[in-house]
């Protein structure tokens, strides 16, 4: 049988493997075979998804809800998402200005998709999440990095995203609680960023996967703004806020054109999110809400923990994250007294001989940082960080 020449489309070339699901996967392999490792790896909450959720999805499948919905969410659903979103932040958006995607990063693939032509430009502060990256160089966009200053805490301001900007700019990413690095937007500061982008026609995505994960602050929106509806994106998941990570429920908040689009998109790659998760996120959102607080009370508590134990490292340095739930050391010094080049070697040598699983910095768009998710026991946190702690100083 003759061999195709090139028979992989060059668009998937313009994409990487996940960094993070690429660790998860290095990790289990190990574990299937008797190894002991740490993984703080996977950025995915050690708590269960509340019970009252699982009974709404028991319900569904005893009530026989197991058939396809409308592609783009069941009406039930994206009214329960605008009443949420209305209820903790104040906006006004409609059904038809909402978006349910099969997880999160559905609906960022799917926006991103839907506006960015080739050469358009995203602007997206440093460190970011792994998948912005490819998504944008994926549609055929160009990114556009913006380096933040680790001394203050990974924040990006205005006045640091204005010199990037220029008329190919399309769309501006904010991920405030940021993965992988705690950093927190305050609100007087998105607000200028948000009137930056509005004044020059900028769409302002704000990815709000984290954004009930506060320690010192209240949750807010910037599409509460008055008048935002018109260039605000909002990105949502139910994955962290209620531990429903398998689960693959996210969505989007947007001018109801851009909805119209990514709907289209979506009836010829997924179709509906699944009609039983569905009925369970419903349940996630209009139900008892006290399992968030147990949560954050427990991050904060681990954050607390694993900041206090990473300084104390000889060449680690950390700023302390201020929300979302993972931790960004700074291994600089530490790498130098091993000879280790960068975080991707780091990391492979934590893996291999301290048998612990962290995601090297490069994923995130740095060299000198490790990301550690600290949503797993303190039994983990204590063990994972004292191997490390072996590893630098040995």
């Amino acid at each position: 049988m003759p061999v195709v020449a090139n028979a992989l489309a060059d668009r998937i070339s313009l994409i990487s493997t996940s960094s993070t699901m690429k660790v998860a996967a290095e990790a289990e392999r190990l574990r299937s075979e008797g190894v002991d490792v740490v993984d703080f790896g996977a950025g995915e909450p050690d708590f269960p998804t509340p019970d009252n959720v699982k009974q709404a999805a028991v319900r569904a499948l005893n009530d026989n809800f197991t058939k396809y919905t409308a592609v783009g969410g069941t009406a039930e659903l994206k009214k329960t998402v605008c009443e949420y979103h209305r209820r903790l932040f104040g906006t006004d958006y409609q059904p038809n200005e909402c978006l349910i995607t099969v997880g999160g990063k559905h609906i960022i693939f799917n926006s991103i998709q839907a506006l960015i032509n080739p050469g358009d430009e995203v602007v997206i502060p440093v460190p970011y999440w792994v998948t912005y990256k490819d998504v944008v160089n994926y549609a055929g966009g160009r990114c556009v990095f913006i380096d933040t200053d680790e001394d203050r805490g990974f924040t990006v301001t205005a006045s640091m995203i204005e010199p990037h900007l220029s008329s190919r700019t399309k769309i501006i990413i904010i991920n405030s609680p940021s993965n992988p690095s705690g950093a927190v937007v305050d609100r007087a500061e998105f607000e200028k960023i948000y009137r930056l982008a509005e004044a020059r026609g900028i769409y302002l995505m704000t990815d709000e996967c984290y954004c009930r994960f506060l320690y010192d602050s209240e949750p807010y929106s910037i599409a509460s703004l008055p008048g935002s509806k018109e260039t605000v994106l909002v990105v949502g998941s139910l994955s962290k806020t209620y531990a429903m990570t398998g689960w693959r429920v996210g969505f989007g908040l947007m001018p109801a054109p851009i909805i119209a689009a990514m709907t289209k998109l979506q009836s010829h790659s997924t179709s509906n999110p699944t009609s039983i998760a569905q009925k369970a996120a419903v349940e996630a959102l209009r139900g008892p809400q006290e399992s968030v607080g147990i949560m954050l009370a427990e991050y904060r508590r681990r954050r607390d923990f694993v900041v206090q134990r990473l300084r104390a490292i000889p060449g680690v340095k950390i700023a302390e994250p201020r929300g979302a739930f993972y931790a960004y050391p700074n291994m600089a010094l530490a790498m130098e007294r091993k000879g280790i080049r960068n975080s991707l070697e780091l990391c492979d040598r934590l893996l291999s001989e301290a048998k612990v699983a962290v995601v090297p910095g490069e994923a995130f768009g740095t060299t000198q940082h490790i990301r550690l998710s600290y949503a797993t026991s303190m039994k983990e946190l204590d063990r994972g960080i004292d191997r490390i702690h072996q590893f630098v100083v040995k």
